[in-house]
């Protein structure tokens, strides 16, 4: 699907293939813990720039029900990282931060997750040679979208963890809370 939508990517993907890497597609981060490639694999740094839940031509991107459909998309992304990356791993998001994608609450979000912010940088294009953002989704697709105000958090997951009595782990962030700031995508009944 990756090179119809996105017919100026074949060049790239050739060049990764040709340098040895792993290129997948499909790839859900609801469940990418559980890919047959990548589930017995622990990473240093797991990057998603640019996470965006879709296009709809009925809803817009100051609408509550798209942003929590990202806030979903983004905290799966976090929950099912935190299980692949290593101990001193980081995790990294790339977002815009203006209105209205600073609602979706990064930084919640991943405290939500067990994991915590190491550092924000402001991310310059001009440091990644040869990359081009690109819209997902079927409406537009292939054409490039502003890059204002965007940042990398790097996050890792949470040392500060208690121990219960019967020595297992409880994050001091409880998971409940992420309830406080998304809805799932199943509970929107779109």
């Amino acid at each position: 699907m990756l090179p119809v939508r996105h017919w100026t990517s074949a060049a790239h993907l050739q060049e990764l293939e040709k340098l040895g890497c792993l290129v997948l597609y499909e790839v859900d981060v609801h469940n990418m813990n559980e890919h047959p490639d990548l589930k017995q694999t622990k990473f240093d740094v797991i990057l998603f720039n640019f996470p965006h839940a879709g296009h709809y031509s009925w809803l817009h991107e100051r609408d509550s029900i798209l942003i929590r459909m990202h806030q979903d998309l983004i905290a799966a992304y976090f929950k099912t990282a935190k299980e692949m990356v290593q101990e001193e791993g980081e995790i990294h998001v790339t977002v815009r931060d203006d209105d209205p994608y600073n609602t979706w609450e990064v930084e919640k979000l991943a405290e939500c997750a067990g994991l915590q912010l190491k550092d924000k940088v402001e991310f310059r294009q001009e440091n990644y040679p040869g990359y081009h953002n690109k819209r997902g989704g079927n409406i537009n697709c292939n054409k490039k979208f502003p890059l204002k105000a965007c940042y990398t958090y790097k996050f890792t997951v949470k040392v500060s963890a208690l121990e219960n009595s019967d020595g297992s782990e409880v994050y001091e962030s409880a998971s409940s809370e992420i309830n406080s700031i998304i809805t799932t995508v199943e509970d929107l009944q779109i």
